[in-house]
């Protein structure tokens, strides 16, 4: 019994481990098709929207630059999903409602505490990982 019960615990987590490294590709249709009217086609804060925000969005390709080089998963993460809210146009971010709920991923955190989130947050961060520059 005990042998069932771990090995059911390693193959959970072993797909917990594959689910949280997102597919960067669904994040990149992701992030065209929802962020890019904000942060612009290359995530730089240059959006088309731009000028009727309150808050101009960043250069998410600085991330972990600003960041003394780790990429901020947790707010990054709670930012997308309004655990984090930053009222920039008017309404916490998301603004597509549903598209980015849920908790059924679960990512590493800087910190070392995994936060979970949807997969389709998940493929995003993964797009923002690779997007990521170093230096000035």
């Amino acid at each position: 019994m005990k042998i069932k019960s771990v090995t059911v615990l390693l193959a959970c987590l072993a797909g917990a481990a594959h689910a949280a490294d997102g597919d960067a590709m669904r994040g990149e249709d992701t992030f065209q098709r929802h962020c890019a009217v904000c942060h612009g086609l290359e995530a730089t804060g240059h959006g088309p929207m731009v000028t009727v925000l309150t808050i101009p969005p960043p250069d998410l390709t600085r991330l972990s630059a600003r960041n003394d080089g780790t990429f901020p998963m947790t707010r990054v993460v709670t930012r997308i999903d309004g655990r984090d809210p930053l009222v920039s146009h008017g309404s916490p971010m998301p603004v597509y409602g549903d598209f980015f709920e849920g908790r059924d991923v679960m990512l590493p955190a800087e910190t070392g505490q995994p936060i979970a989130t949807s997969q389709p947050i998940a493929d995003l961060v993964a797009y923002l990982q690779g997007l990521q520059q170093t230096g000035d």
